[in-house]
């Protein structure tokens, strides 16, 4: 085996778990695997003589890859950010894969993604390499072209943004969170309003994404009088709710005729819904749902 080959055959080793820190940096299967396969490139051309350390060599670029990403993103949307959904991972129930697993540690569904969104790309990055893959500062600090102790400070505050989200009280348990979302479209389907108030917390939010191109139709709403007269997900007769894993929870992926239409994503706590994340974006919907729906006959 010649140096090429071994460095392919490592690369991919790694791979899953840069794919997975892909994800949580940049919130997108598709930019993650772009983020990975730029990686590939740069190694490939660069080689990987005098490196001791691979797999920290490669975090570092995917990082660096990553955050110039993320930089750009930032100020083409910076106008839509709050209504902006992240990609979610969609599944048939009780079916994550072993690679969805290493994308989904830690997670309570697709609100992590969500309030990594709102960091700053310096701050979602020393987080996320701290702690969520225990790098040290010392090697962050590298990537952002700051101090330890400033990479440090950015990781606390992106902690504080995360506690203030209130996502340690979210519901883990997938049974109850099924039990929750089924009651909310049974609500829905029977146009039962108070029943649909009954099931949102008062201080819900519903964040509706139907991509940059509808602006008018994106908006973010709060408070579980106004979100139930938006509920009205699964109420037409033509629509089939299809109960998915999505990032790991209890979610939903809506059909109209056998052609997906959205994808919803729902934060439980105390047995009611506190957030639904709604991607109505129908060509990213198609998109993130095609193994999905292929799996379920759809």
């Amino acid at each position: 085996m010649d140096d090429r080959e071994w460095l392919a055959e490592r690369f991919e080793t790694d791979r899953p778990r840069l794919r997975a820190v892909a994800y949580r940096m940049l919130g997108s299967i598709t930019d993650a695997e772009d983020a990975v396969q730029d990686t590939w490139e740069r190694v490939n051309r660069a080689g990987s003589d005098d490196v001791e350390n691979l797999s920290g060599w490669l975090t570092t670029i995917l990082a660096r890859v990553c955050l110039n990403m993320l930089r750009a993103r930032n100020v083409r949307r910076e106008d839509s950010l709050e209504v902006y959904v992240p990609d979610p991972i969609v599944r048939p129930e009780g079916e994550l894969l072993p690679e969805d697993e290493a994308l989904l540690a830690d997670s309570v569904g697709l609100a992590l993604q969500v309030v990594l969104d709102t960091l700053t790309p310096a701050e979602r990055l020393a987080f996320v390499l701290h702690d969520m893959f225990d790098l040290p500062f010392d090697e962050i600090s590298t990537m952002v072209g700051r101090t330890p102790g400033a990479t440090r400070q950015l990781a606390t505050r992106a902690r504080r943004r995360l506690k203030g989200a209130d996502l340690s009280d979210l519901e883990r348990d997938v049974a109850r969170q099924r039990a929750v979302v089924d009651a909310f479209f049974a609500a829905g389907r029977a146009g039962d309003f108070d029943a649909l108030v009954a099931v949102l917390h008062p201080d819900v939010v519903l964040r509706a994404d139907f991509s940059p191109g509808r602006p008018r139709r994106s908006a973010v709403v709060r408070g579980a009088t106004a979100v139930a007269r938006q509920a009205r997900f699964g109420a037409q007769t033509r629509a089939e709710v299809h109960p998915a894993l999505v990032n790991g929870a209890a979610g939903a992926v809506i059909t109209i005729r056998g052609k997906p239409f959205s994808v919803l994503a729902f934060g439980i706590a105390g047995g009611y819904i506190t957030e639904i994340d709604a991607i109505g974006d129908q060509e990213r919907v198609a998109r993130v749902t095609a193994d999905f729906l292929g799996s379920a006959g759809a």
